[in-house]
This record gives structure tokens, sequence and C-alpha cells, in this order.
């Protein structure tokens, strides 16, 4: 005879037959049927209560990103689930597999502005993969088969499933569990056109000056080893996205740097020089090409990607391979003909020294007051390979992604497509918790810290050993720096009057110290990452540091500013 359960416990159930161990919520009102029945599943589902809702999906998204499993978050109606709106905006854009449940009000009720109704589904449906409300308790298991299959195939995404009361309190006769892998109209592995990879191979081989461009698709398909082994087989150097970052190790020869606008000069500037560029997994947004009418006139560019809908949309392609990116690369590279691009590959090089000398060198080695650029370079080098970078947005981000060194994959966790200031703390939660064995490095800045600092209380909770720093500047830096650059140096609503970080830390039983000067910054890293729970280091940076070099927003990739005045040549000496 089949078992008779409620709609809670078949949500539940239906959870862990997809392997789900660990969710990210905050309880209420409507949602209280499948918190109740969750008290009999502790030992099945742990359950990480955060201190605000978008806590929680920011955690489920740090977890997505090191784990590729999607992220599980549940909360209740109305606020809760309102609260999620920049998290779930955040996981679309950035590709990160989530799956939200959302309490509702009764079926009834719905229509009636009920204490915390809120329609959910229209809400979420322009910034999610999949929306659905659940009305009938029978329908629960097949709308989380649905959830899990949408979310974490194809191109991943975020879903919800708003769950009506009803449909939470409701009994169903419990039957096997079917995991879904078909649905029809929906495509999400598509078979490659062996006319696609034969041109493409075509194109590669016959180019005298290649550059691989490699996005976040490569992590998400797990395409690493055959990105390495096309450029090392093709001698063809290799560029990341800031969500690339990780695909391949920061050492390996054939890795010349970060595109974008604090991206390195070699990429950005050689991009405008490739005859050929393969760009896989990666969408070509506006802070990769600067002026698209300007950008990569003599390439031929060759793009892979799970998602056609990326094709010819930002930037004119020559060879569009709609496929996984391994499985693409998996076709490609036997097609491939050994080559060197000797003279090509040392150009980004050359251009790199440049780099060095003009930029990172001062960086690292200022005889003024501590640079975001020493700390991010002090952290990583005391590091154990294998660490994640996790970061929160702004100068802190793109001085982290510049001077982090990469030796794994699924090594970096930040906000790209959205931004999202407030991130990084709960994702490094997030982060810990899927890959415990890994050490998380969590950089951030004073602004974008306080903006989920209570989350503080989630790692007491739990005593997540996060290592957290803040380069504290007493600015919101990145805008700082654009009103200096752009807005003759007014500076409005951007300087901070910040608290003791450390004090607020040591309230919630975290160790935490400050370092004020240069001397002291070495040792007090060491102890960060010797001590075994959660440390917070509060460093104080330069004022008025910035992020260079920088391309000018909607400027020609070849547009590289070094300094506040000088602008980049490439045939200036680096002796």
């Amino acid at each position: 005879m089949p078992e008779t359960i409620t709609g809670a416990e078949a949500l539940l159930k239906s959870l862990v037959e997809e392997g789900v161990d660990l969710v990210f919520g905050y309880p209420g009102g409507q949602i209280l049927p499948v918190y109740d029945k969750l008290y009999d599943y502790r030992s099945s589902i742990r359950h990480i209560l955060v201190r605000h809702e978008q806590g929680a999906i920011h955690a489920a998204q740090g977890f997505a990103r090191v784990t590729n499993r999607p992220g599980v978050v549940i909360v209740t109606s109305g606020p809760g689930a309102a609260n999620l709106i920049t998290g779930l905006s955040d996981a679309q854009m950035d590709s990160t597999p989530l799956v939200v449940i959302s309490g509702q009000v009764g079926a009834n009720f719905l229509g009636s502005d009920a204490f915390q109704e809120t329609d959910v589904v229209g809400i979420t449906q322009p910034i999610t993969k999949w929306a659905l409300q659940v009305r009938r308790a029978v329908d629960i298991p097949a709308a989380v088969a649905r959830a899990f299959y949408i979310a974490s195939s194809g191109r991943p995404g975020p879903v919800v499933l708003d769950i009506a009361r009803d449909a939470q309190v409701g009994e169903i006769e419990w039957t096997a569990y079917k995991k879904l892998n078909f649905i029809r109209s929906y495509n999400p592995r598509p078979t490659v056109a062996p006319a696609d990879i034969v041109k493409a191979a075509g194109i590669i081989n016959a180019a005298s000056r290649p550059l691989i461009l490699a996005g976040h698709g490569v992590t998400i398909s797990g395409a690493e080893t055959q990105l390495a082994a096309l450029a090392e087989k093709a001698g063809i150097p290799v560029a990341s996205s800031l969500l690339g970052l990780s695909a391949m190790p920061s050492g390996h020869p054939m890795f010349k740097g970060m595109l974008g606008m604090h991206g390195n000069i070699g990429p950005n500037y050689l991009t405008n020089s490739a005859d050929v560029i393969i760009a896989i997994g990666l969408r070509f947004d506006d802070r990769i090409t600067g002026d698209t009418a300007r950008y990569a006139p003599q390439a031929k560019i060759i793009h892979i990607d799970i998602d056609s809908s990326e094709f010819n949309r930002n930037v004119r392609v020559h060879s569009a391979i709609h496929g996984d990116a391994r499985d693409v690369l998996m076709q490609l590279i036997p097609l491939i003909e050994p080559a060197s691009h000797e003279g090509w590959a040392a150009e980004f090089d050359r251009l790199n020294s440049i780099e060095d000398e003009k930029v990172i060198t001062p960086e690292l080695s200022h005889g003024g007051p501590l640079t975001m650029g020493e700390v991010v370079d002090c952290v990583s080098r005391s590091a154990a390979d294998g660490a994640i970078l996790v970061t929160d947005v702004g100068q802190n981000q793109m001085m982290s992604a510049r001077y982090f060194r990469f030796a794994c994959p699924r090594s970096i966790v930040t906000s790209g497509g959205l931004g999202t200031m407030g991130f990084g703390l709960p994702a490094s939660i997030g982060a810990k918790m899927g890959a415990p064995d890994r050490t998380v490095c969590f950089f951030s800045g004073d602004g974008g810290f306080q903006m989920t600092i209570e989350e503080l209380g989630t790692i007491m909770q739990y005593g997540t050993p996060v290592k957290m720093i803040i380069l504290n500047n007493n600015f919101l830096g990145n805008v700082r720096q654009w009103q200096e650059l752009f807005y003759g140096s007014r500076f409005s609503q951007t300087p901070m009057v910040n608290p003791d970080f450390c004090m607020i830390a040591r309230a919630y039983g975290i160790k935490a110290e400050a370092v004020a000067d240069r001397s002291g910054l070495a040792s007090a890293v060491e102890r960060m990452l010797a001590h075994d729970g959660p440390y917070l280091l509060d460093v104080s940076v330069a004022s008025e540091g910035m992020v260079f070099p920088m391309i000018p927003a909607g400027r020609c990739v070849t547009d590289i500013m070094l300094s506040r005045t000088e602008m980049f040549d490439p045939g200036q000496s680096h002796d």
C-alpha cells in the first residue's frame, strides 16, 4: 500500500531523492508546514538559518558555484520571497543553478491581498529560468523533479517553486520518485553539428594570431582539461573573463590574463590584433568588448555556447557552434593541427611586462599606505593551493581577481553580470559549506561588507571557518574612482564613516584584528590562515587607491589607462 503523506513531507522526500543534504532558509508563516516536517528530516537535510533571505540566496549561489550542484533556498511568502529578487537576478545573469522554494497563502486567498500574499511567480518570471506556482499536494514531486532538471541542465539558472499552503498541508499517496531527464520542446544539450566543427577547425588551422577567450561556460561544462589541450596542441594564448578565472591555472604558460575593463593589458590590447578568436562559454558583455564597433576588427570569431541566443547578440560571429563546451572541444581537438605561435604568444608577455613595470610593481611595492593589491597578493601567496577566492563587488573585486592566484578549477565565486554589493559574505559561507576541505578567502570593501553584515550571525551559529579580509578605505571605492576620473572629483555620497569592524566581529565570537601598516600585514595573514575558525582582518588601505589598468566604459579595448594621466603605448620601453 502506498504511504499517505502531506505535501510538505512530499517536498522534503523529493529533495532527498534529488540528493539535497543542505538548504539555506528562513522560516515564516506560509512555509511553516514545511518547516514543521523539516524537524523530522533534520538527520537527512541540514538547514542553515541565515539572518536575512538575501543571505540565503547568495549563500546558495556560493554553494552551487563550488559544487556544481543546485543551491536550495526555502523561505516564506511576501517579504521572504521578495527579499530573494536580487539573488535571483544575480543567479540568472551568472548562470548559477538554484532551486528556490517559497511558501504562499492558501489558494482560496490568492488575489485577495491576504496577509503577506505576493505574486511571486509574476515577479520572478523575468529573472528566472522557470517559475511555477503549485496549488495541489499531488503536483509537488513532479514539480520538484522538473525544477532540478531545468535548473541544472543546459545553461544553468535559478528556478522558483511557489507552493500554496493548500499543497503543503494536503495529502498524497507517495509512490516512487521519478527524476526527470526529458521535457518535450526543451533541448538543454543540443547535438553538435559536425559541419560546424569542421568549419571551425579549418579557421583555427589557418590562423596566424589566434586567441582563446574562456568564459564561465568552460567551468560549468567541466571543460578545463579540454581547454588546456586545445591551447597546448595549437599553441593558442588563453585569456579569461572574470567568471572564467580558474578554468586554467594562473601559472599555465598559455594563460595570458583576464579580459575586461580592469583586465590585463596583453589580452585586452591584442584582441584587436587577433585574426581568429575562439570564444568558449562567453557572452561578450560590454565590460569585455568596450566599443563593439571597434572590437576585434581583424578577427574571425568562433563562438561556442550552449545558449544559442548569445550568438550575434553583441558581436558578429563567423562560426557559431551550438553545444556544450566540453562536447564541442572533444570533437574539435582531433581536427586541430599541432602548431606553435611563439612570436604571437611572446607579444602577450611583452605587453604584460609593461603592465608589470607600470602598474603591478608600483602597486605591490608602494612606499605609502597599504594598497589593495599587495594585501591580496600577500594572502594569495600564503594560502594553500586550492584556496577559493570569494569577493564582494567594487575595487576589492577587481584587485582580488587581478592578484589572486588560481591553482585548480572552481576557485572563484563573485558576482559578475549584476555586480551585487553584499554578495560576498553570504556567498563565502555557502562556498565553505560546499567545499569544507578548501580554504575560503573572502575579500570585501567596507561598503559591501555592511550590506549583509548580519550574516556574521550565521558564521557564529555554525562556526563556519571563513577567512574575511576587509579592504577598508572609508570610501565606496569604485564609485569614488569614477567620480575622480569622470566627474571632476566631486565625491558625492561616497566617503564613509565606518564602525569598528573588529569589535562587531568579536561580539559574534569571531577572532578579529586590525592591520594599519605594512609591517604587520604578513604576520596577521599567517595568524588568520593558521586559525581553525572564522577570522576577520580589517586592513586599512589607501583611501584614494585606484584600479589600473582601466578601459573607460564605451571605449575601444586598446584605449587603456595606466594611471590618472598616462595612456598605454604598446611601443614604450620597459627596461
